[in-house]
């Protein structure tokens, strides 16, 4: 390469890097100088995302500190409710009567699905919605009805508290039961790792959180993946929100804003949600 092009070469590199650190620092500038605290709590499938904004947010400003909680949608919508948190996450839009005995306001900043999950070594990965509601329903109750080895179900779900439950229960088993003896855990990390340890296990994870420690399991022959969700082929999917009593302000308002924002969205895609911008 000769001289004049090795120069025009540091020439662009160096006006992309010139271009890229304003675009990057913008998202973050309506913070600059600012201090406080931003305190968040709910929806177990938002962490990836609350924690990755966050870090951004308090890396560039010291004196800003965010905090992050779990508990599931029902604990968001109630402590943002009664003024615990300043934000409470939701994997299910907040109810009439929430948005009312509240005065909630709701920001919704990603689409995600919810998938039926087993463990990787079972070779069921294929199920009807019908063979699914037989087995939440305990109607099905061994895996070798299903094609599978002869070994008990093991069904594992999550407390009425959760949006991620709300959804797979009104849209995956079109609010059928819930067998009785299924084993309760509390978060989407909680059920990949059950799933993990338990060879003979079902049960239901955010899109956004599978991994190589579950299997998804096709509905009706279309697999719970980041692109079928976004297509809308797959149809157990649901909104992310973040919500405030009444408007927010402050931090709180720019905290929302920097989800919706091109940097935020990107971080929404980078952790396996569909952006809503």
């Amino acid at each position: 390469m000769s001289c004049k092009k090795n120069i025009m070469l540091v020439v662009l590199m160096v006006a992309v890097t010139f271009f890229q650190v304003p675009a990057q620092a913008g998202a973050i500038d309506p913070f600059s100088g600012l201090s406080g605290e931003i305190r968040i709590s709910g929806g177990t499938a938002h962490i990836p995302v609350m924690k990755e904004a966050a870090k951004q947010i308090m890396r560039a400003n010291p004196e800003i500190s965010i905090s992050i909680a779990g508990g599931g949608s029902g604990v968001g919508i109630k402590q943002v409710g009664e003024g615990i948190v300043d934000i409470g996450n939701s994997g299910r839009a907040a109810t009439d009567a929430e948005v009312e005995k509240y005065g909630l306001k709701l920001f919704k900043w990603a689409i995600d699905g919810v998938g039926a999950a087993v463990n990787p070594g079972n070779p069921v990965t294929s199920l009807t919605k019908a063979q699914l509601k037989d087995i939440y329903s305990g109607k099905i109750t061994n895996w070798k009805d299903l094609g599978g080895k002869d070994a008990p179900i093991t069904v594992y779900t999550r407390d009425e508290s959760s949006g991620t439950r709300a959804v797979f229960w009104k849209k995956a088993l079109d609010k059928g039961d819930i067998v009785s003896s299924a084993n309760f855990v509390v978060s989407n990390g909680a059920m990949k790792t059950a799933i993990a340890n338990d060879p003979n296990a079902i049960g239901y994870v955010s899109v956004g959180h599978m991994d190589a420690s579950v299997a998804g399991v096709a509905l009706d022959g279309v697999p719970p993946t980041i692109d079928t969700v976004k297509s809308g082929e797959y149809k157990v999917a649901r909104g992310l929100y973040s919500n405030t009593q009444g408007d927010p302000s402050g931090l709180t308002k720019l905290f929302i804003a920097y989800l919706l924002s091109p940097e935020g969205q990107r971080i929404v895609v980078q952790k396996g949600f569909v952006p809503v911008n």
